[in-house]
């Protein structure tokens, strides 16, 4: 009797808005669309390449997308996050992190195996890290990029100085499956600086450390074709620095409300972008009185960059998330009650950090207006290996 019962789709393609089932990650494809739009146009305005960061996302609809506007690939975090991007047709794909080492060489294996239906690439920061990727080309017969990662002021992975990155290529040179692609380059903590001054100032510092390996390289007799990296918050800057030649920012397609604290250029030119990830929430309970609990917790939502916003609702304010529930109070309100939305109302949530909140979610519902559009399945969900 229980083998007919089963949990139905959230929605379908065609289906009013409203009657998505809740909690849902939602795309506004409008507003999603004029991201890519714009990113491509400043990249190309730039002559930068631009490779979209899919951790951010891990759906290869999204991907795809932004190969078809112009991009030259995609990054992803793990070697085993890269799979679905590959069943879906993305041929060019670079691991922005370096291979964890093991004694059953796990992921470098796994990575040589990609290389055989996509070209790929890796970073790298040790020595012990080219030997294995080496050893796994070698055994699998495929061929891999390598990036040596520098430190820019990030302080978590890379090597210090252009005389770390020719040791590293001393020992790469020995590896004939395994070819130097360039630098990446990656500073993570100034892309939430809040003042625009300060995230440009910053993101000028960073490039210029990065242009001075290169140049020290070059001084040595090493090309260095593609100096890689950046983000969100400083691609602005990066495009205009003269010394990155392809740039990795992923929030943009959606941007979260952390992206969206951040202060940008006023001027009507200025790269900016939408709002278009949201989190539909149902209120399920106003029994309390002095607020309400919706259906969305911990486990549809990141928390670690704060609560999120919600959109289109100034006076409201998402307090507290337990692992299922969310409590929603009245800002300014002395008689809250007043502005709590009614049991049934439907809230958008604007989530914290858009990157683990895709994770949380099997897929990602698109609408245009006020009708669903499509259903994407987010096919690299949980694969962190």
């Amino acid at each position: 009797m229980g083998q007919n019962l089963q949990l139905s789709p959230a929605t379908v393609a065609g289906a009013a808005l409203e009657s998505v089932d809740t909690p849902a990650l939602l795309l506004d494809l409008n507003a999603f669309e004029r991201n890519l739009d714009r990113m491509q146009s400043a990249a190309d305005a730039a002559g930068v390449a631009l490779r979209p960061h899919a951790k951010a996302h891990k759906t290869p609809a999204v991907a795809l997308a932004q190969i078809a506007r112009g991009a030259v690939g995609i990054c992803c975090q793990k070697v085993s996050e890269a799979l679905p991007f590959i069943a879906a047709g993305v041929q060019d794909i670079h691991i922005s992190n370096q291979p964890a080492l093991s004694a059953s060489g796990a992921k470098t294996l796994l990575l040589a195996r990609a290389a055989q239906h996509a070209r790929m690439s890796v970073c790298v920061d040790d020595v012990r890290q080219i030997d294995a990727l080496g050893a796994a080309a070698a055994s699998e017969g495929s061929r891999i990029g390598v990036f040596v990662e520098i430190d820019i002021g990030q302080g978590r992975c890379g090597v210090p100085d252009a005389a770390g990155v020719l040791r590293l290529l001393e020992r790469l040179a020995a590896h004939p499956q395994l070819k130097f692609r360039g630098l990446q380059a990656y500073h993570g903590g100034l892309q939430h600086l809040r003042a625009h001054d300060a995230r440009r100032t910053q993101s000028q510092r960073a490039a210029e450390r990065a242009g001075a390996v290169r140049i020290a390289l070059e001084n040595h007799g090493v090309r260095c074709p593609t100096v890689t990296g950046g983000g969100t918050g400083s691609v602005e800057f990066d495009l205009r620095s003269g010394v990155f030649t392809e740039v990795q920012p992923g929030s943009y397609a959606f941007m979260d409300r952390d992206y969206g604290d951040n202060a940008y250029d006023d001027r009507a030119d200025a790269l900016r972008f939408d709002h278009a990830l949201f989190l539909a929430t149902t209120v399920m309970s106003t029994a309390a009185g002095g607020h309400v609990v919706v259906d969305a917790g911990l486990k549809s939502l990141a928390t670690d960059s704060g609560m999120p916003g919600i959109w289109q609702a100034d006076a409201l304010r998402y307090d507290q998330a337990n692992d299922e529930h969310g409590i929603v109070t009245a800002k300014d309100d002395e008689d809250g009650a007043k502005s709590l939305p009614a049991l049934g109302s439907r809230l958008h949530l604007v989530p914290g950090h858009c990157d683990p909140t895709f994770n949380l979610h099997d897929a990602l519902i698109g609408f245009r207006g006020e009708t669903v559009e499509c259903f994407w399945p987010i096919a690299a969900r949980g694969l962190s290996r």
